[in-house]
């Protein structure tokens, strides 16, 4: 099972300029197993369209299961978030990453196995040993 971030869906659903790498990704995700999405995916990319039931909508077309978050993941969340803070010493590195980026990352790491993501130098060092799945255009 993997998780996708919202920041590849959005790109996908809103044709942006990378959404053929991230057809590809997810076709190739899909046929090997379960593709799926926790709730604070879902919120971002809710928020990131027009409509919350066209999304559902799509994901449903797509194949795309949905996920919730376990506690367990939560609490990683907010562990991980908290170490930033104190790694950026309160500049304003520590706002860019909000705790949204932190709960997709732990609902990957603890209830799935990967992540496909744009934002892979994130993942990779907050969540050592979480499996990145990057869209490319080749």
């Amino acid at each position: 099972m993997i998780a996708l971030d919202s920041s590849v869906l959005v790109d996908l659903l809103a044709d942006g300029p990378q959404a053929d790498a991230a057809e590809a990704c997810l076709r190739q995700c899909l046929s090997a197993g379960p593709v799926v999405i926790s709730e604070v995916a879902l919120a971002e990319v809710c928020s990131a369209l027009r409509d919350g039931s066209e999304a559902l909508a799509v994901l449903e077309e797509m194949s795309i299961r949905f996920s919730p978050l376990e506690a367990k993941s939560a609490l990683r969340a907010g562990e991980m978030q908290r170490r930033h803070r104190q790694r950026s010493g309160g500049t304003a590195a520590h706002r860019a990453r909000a705790v949204p980026d932190f709960l997709i990352g732990a609902h990957a790491l603890l209830q799935c196995n990967g992540l496909i993501t744009r934002d892979d130098a994130f993942y990779r060092e907050y969540f050592k040993g979480l499996k990145l799945i990057v869209p490319t255009t080749e």
